[in-house]
């Protein structure tokens, strides 16, 4: 009698134990994704914080202003809303950035501003040295 148990009688088989971690490994790679959006999700809702990643920017290039008008429509309280918007771009650094947010939000008109920052992460060294230079900390 084999006390380690049957035998696969296939040259090269995998014992269950083997093909059973496989499966489990691939499908926790698989739905990897899945997890941390909810967790993601879960952790916003909880702390009412926002989760970097969660929300792009696009930029799109269109060959006139028709074009991007129409583009740009959406739905905003049930309606089509189209409206003219002008960009402001604020270079700060980044340790400053929720104290402008902060201000922003006291002299803006709407009720919830738009305001987000991305970091430069790359450019010219010469602009990031000047900027630095007009930016001394206080």
């Amino acid at each position: 009698m084999d006390r380690l148990g049957p035998r696969c009688p296939l040259p090269g088989c995998l014992r269950p134990s083997v093909l059973i971690g496989f499966l489990i490994l691939t499908a926790s790679f698989l739905s990897y994704p899945m997890f941390r959006t909810l967790s993601l999700r879960l952790h916003s809702a909880v702390t009412g914080s926002y989760v970097s990643g969660t929300y792009s920017i696009v930029f799109v290039n269109c060959p006139n202003e028709q074009i991007a008008r129409d583009i740009a429509r959406y739905f905003w309280n049930g309606e089509i809303e189209e409206a003219t918007e002008i960009l402001l771009l604020i270079k700060t650094k980044t340790s400053k950035v929720h104290v402008l947010s902060s201000y922003i939000r006291l002299v803006h008109p709407f009720e919830i501003p738009e305001v987000f920052s991305l970091p430069m992460d790359q450019g010219d060294v010469h602009y990031f040295k000047w900027l630095e230079e007009g930016m001394e900390e206080d």
